[in-house]
């Protein structure tokens, strides 16, 4: 006799992030800027008018749910590529079945996860299909459009934006996944709702995060059969510090240093000190930071106040020596010091005007004045007994 396992009634299909995807735009959270009834994204779906188009976004903010809503909205075919996985051969097959389909009066979306991964000729594979409009091309991004897809294929593409989802909108849909029959609403679920204020926050933005937490949390909660009491201590324990967006090599990256470069501009010494530890903390390169901070101490402080230079120079040096977690301090010490100071950016004015002139007077040569002088120091500086 076989016997049956604590956990048999607690068994649901598949992870909650997939189940709790929203089927219809009355489902689907955040981006009111894009989803309102008056906004032009809404009014396309609509009127079913879509054309090509680029989501650009971080993680978890519902690049693919939409892509789905529109084509179920739509009455059109939905194919998914994977721009990991996907080659130019199964491009331009399932392109030729998008046409012969366009050919019977049917439309085809096409939707491309992580399109910034596909190199030119994946890229360029698509532009017949989309001049033609065979195809409507759905791609996902989190990456800055304008630096990683071909000119050519964006330019007929409409970009929009969408944006980390607000804990408000985040905590909604945590309250669904535990009331909705397709989420735990056939459980017996007890957590407080500063708990899931907490999931919310961590996760900073991300619906797929905020739900997986969620999901953990119910499944590890005290209990058994479809009971669940979620306490502090097991929230903590899936959470285990909260996750940064961050990437090193991304658009978070070059986001974080300008932030970190303006609010040391605009003399904002806590603001300076916040985005300097939100990139510490998620692992950016210290030696990185000092670099554009020493740069800093010339290009914005300058002769305002010559000491910046030297504090820098040594916060660098420290970052050398050291490393981290120590050199942290050592870069607030040059971070804050920068904020205060006093600021003038006459040296990089003066550099990049003499530049201006190099560039356009390449061929005048040096006075003679100048050349006659320099060369009788020489002279003397040879002289015998010297």
């Amino acid at each position: 006799m076989e016997q049956g396992s604590l956990f048999d009634d607690r068994a649901l299909t598949g992870p909650l992030a997939d189940r709790m995807r929203p089927q219809t735009l009355d489902e689907y959270a955040g981006q009111k800027h894009l989803l309102a009834p008056d906004r032009i994204l809404r009014r396309m779906i609509d009127r079913d008018e879509v054309q090509s188009m680029i989501f650009w976004g971080p993680p978890g903010v519902g690049k693919t749910t939409l892509a789905r809503i529109i084509a179920s909205s739509t009455r059109s075919h939905f194919i998914v590529f994977s721009a990991v996985t996907s080659g130019i051969k199964e491009i331009r097959e399932v392109m030729n079945k998008a046409e012969a389909a366009r050919s019977m009066g049917e439309k085809t979306i096409v939707f491309v996860d992580e399109i910034h991964r596909f190199n030119k000729a994946q890229q360029d594979a698509f532009l017949p299909y989309v001049e033609r409009g065979s195809i409507i091309l759905i791609g996902a991004t989190t990456e800055n459009p304008s630096f990683e897809i071909n000119n050519a294929l964006l330019s007929r593409c409409k970009v929009f934006t969408l944006n980390p989802l607000d804990t408000e909108d985040i905590i909604d849909l945590l309250k669904r996944a535990l009331h909705e029959p397709r989420g735990f609403g056939n459980w017996d679920v007890t957590i407080d709702d500063d708990l899931l204020s907490l999931i919310a926050n961590y996760a900073n933005g991300d619906a797929r995060t905020a739900l997986n937490t969620l999901e953990l949390a119910v499944m590890n909660g005290q209990g058994d059969a479809v009971h669940s009491v979620v306490t502090r201590e097991v929230i903590d324990q899936c959470i285990q510090g909260k996750a940064l967006l961050y990437d090193k090599k991304g658009e978070e990256h070059y986001n974080l240093i300008s932030a970190l470069h303006k609010s040391m501009r605009n003399s904002d010494a806590d603001a300076a000190v916040y985005w300097l530890a939100r990139m510490l903390e998620a692992g950016e390169d210290p030696l990185y930071i000092a670099r554009r901070v020493l740069r800093f101490a010339s290009e914005d402080v300058g002769m305002a106040d010559s000491r910046a230079l030297e504090i820098c120079t040594a916060a660098f040096q420290a970052c050398q020596f050291i490393g981290m977690p120590e050199c942290s301090v050592h870069l607030t010490h040059a971070v804050v010091f920068c904020a205060l100071a006093p600021k003038s950016n006459s040296l990089e004015v003066a550099y990049m005007t003499a530049a201006e002139d190099a560039r356009n007077m390449l061929d005048e040569p040096v006075p003679v004045s100048a050349r006659q002088s320099e060369r009788q120091a020489l002279l003397h500086s040879q002289r015998p007994g010297r």
